[in-house]
């Protein structure tokens, strides 16, 4: 038995001699990090596992709380992981011999030897054992393939996780952008409403012609229609939080106002941390692990594979005064000659998909870089941005007090004073856009650096 396991074993490596090597990655597909960032920052801090906290709005982070246990696609990401899990016990039991057990039996009617008709039941009860030798690693790399795919999937939840977290900030921060512009369009009417009336008391003494009156209203109904609009798009929102907290659509509470919230300081990390903290780049990492193990399983098919068996058992008949006991054992090398090209076509697509996880690692580590210095940019410019906007609403508000004052007293026709309202109305926009801007880049900035680790 020794000598055929022996003879067995030295023809298997014989055959697989033929076998064809596995092929690199490409090394285009490698990436350094840069030594530093494009874009510096002045104020930076260390990333909080629960950074959302640092806004300072409770229904905030209520939001994403419920929105990282309720949402459909993590809780999709966490079947897939489980998904993996189970793939990855399954490919074990490929390292593990099988057994088996099963009885074989029968009431039959024959003619003896004698040539006499008999009736005559047998049984035979058998146990089953038999195993591969995995000599070439096929299925050890079965289980590290397994292994690589349940690390990728963990990796792609936490992404998923990151995500819908920095998706629910995100629009918190434009829905109570929304109630800040609805709150500025308010005030707008009510001004444009005074001037209405202002315009139609002089009109009807004759002080004045029926185009200032026509003018004001024109320009309040301008106003009017605008928040339609906006309530609109603040049911929107609300309907979109609501679902991606894994809810009905519906009205959401606030915590506070737009200007309420804090600004916490920027992340700090280096760009040679970047890698090991964003989860997306993890798991295109563990799925270039799982591709090159797929591709030592392709290889693998072009060698012999071995099984060995073994089964015993008894042999029961109403012929035979006591059971006899049979067993065997016995071995078999089996080798691929051909196979039509098959083989080489599974290598080939197994190296192409390798060097197709090589490439998205690439475009991942790529995009990583490019989040993480396009939301800097808008950081570093933000304040620019915003401080230019104050000294424009500054401008815009005295120039409409003395257009206003001047229309009173008869000096300009009431156009000074609408072009005056419109420019206020329009800087005031643009500073609440300024403000959920930074907020929301600042979000972003959370999401590209990888958030907090575990």
């Amino acid at each position: 038995m020794r000598r055929s396991l022996a003879l067995i074993a030295s023809s298997a490596f014989a055959l697989s001699a033929c076998a064809p090597t596995l092929q690199d990655a490409p090394p285009e597909a490698a990436v350094s990090a840069p030594a530093q960032w494009r874009t510096r920052l002045d104020v930076t801090a260390p990333v909080e596992r629960d950074w959302w906290n640092g806004f300072g709005d409770p229904q905030l982070s209520r939001l994403v709380e419920q929105a990282q246990r309720n949402n459909a696609d993590v809780q999709i990401a966490a079947a897939r992981v489980e998904e993996a899990r189970a793939t990855e016990l399954g490919s074990r039991g490929y390292l593990l011999p099988t057994l088996g057990a099963g009885a074989e039996g029968a009431y039959r009617r024959e003619v003896s030897p004698f040539g006499q008709p008999r009736t005559v039941a047998v049984a035979q009860p058998t146990f089953r054992a038999s195993y591969e030798l995995d000599l070439f690693g096929k299925n050890a790399a079965r289980v590290d393939a397994a292994e690589a795919g349940v690390a990728a999937s963990a990796a792609a939840q936490e992404a998923a996780r990151l995500s819908v977290t920095a998706a629910t900030a995100s629009g918190y921060i434009t829905l109570l952008a929304l109630d800040r512009r609805l709150a500025i369009l308010e005030e707008t009417l009510q001004a444009r409403q005074e001037a209405v009336k202002f315009a139609r008391d002089r009109a009807e003494v004759g002080y004045t012609s029926q185009l200032p009156l026509r003018q004001a209203e024109a320009e309040y109904q301008a106003a009017v229609q605008l928040v339609p609009q906006l309530k609109s798009q603040i049911a929107r929102q609300e309907n979109a939080l609501s679902v991606l907290t894994g809810e009905l659509p519906g009205a959401i509470l606030r915590g506070g106002t737009l200007a309420d919230l804090r600004q916490p300081a920027a992340p700090a990390t280096l760009p040679s941390e970047l890698l090991r903290r964003r989860p997306d780049v993890a798991a295109a990492e563990y799925r270039i692990v799982a591709a090159d193990a797929k591709m030592r399983v392709a290889r693998a098919d072009f060698m012999p594979s071995i099984d060995l068996g073994a089964s015993a058992g008894l042999a029961l008949s109403d012929l035979l005064a006591d059971p006899i006991g049979v067993w065997s054992l016995g071995g078999s090398i089996l080798a691929p000659i051909f196979q039509g090209g098959k083989l080489r076509a599974q290598l080939d697509g197994a190296t192409a998909q390798r060097d197709q996880a090589a490439w998205a690692y690439h475009s991942a580590v790529l995009d990583a870089f490019r989040e993480v210095e396009d939301r800097k940019a808008v950081l570093a410019n933000l304040k620019d941005q915003e401080a230019a906007l104050v000294a424009q609403r500054e401008a815009v508000a005295d120039a409409l007090r003395h257009a206003r004052n001047r229309y009173r007293a008869g000096y300009t026709p009431y156009i000074e004073q609408v072009d005056a309202q419109r420019a206020l109305l329009g800087v005031e926009l643009s500073l609440v856009q300024a403000k959920a801007d930074e907020l929301t880049a600042l979000v972003g900035l959370y999401q590209a650096v990888g958030g907090a680790p575990k």
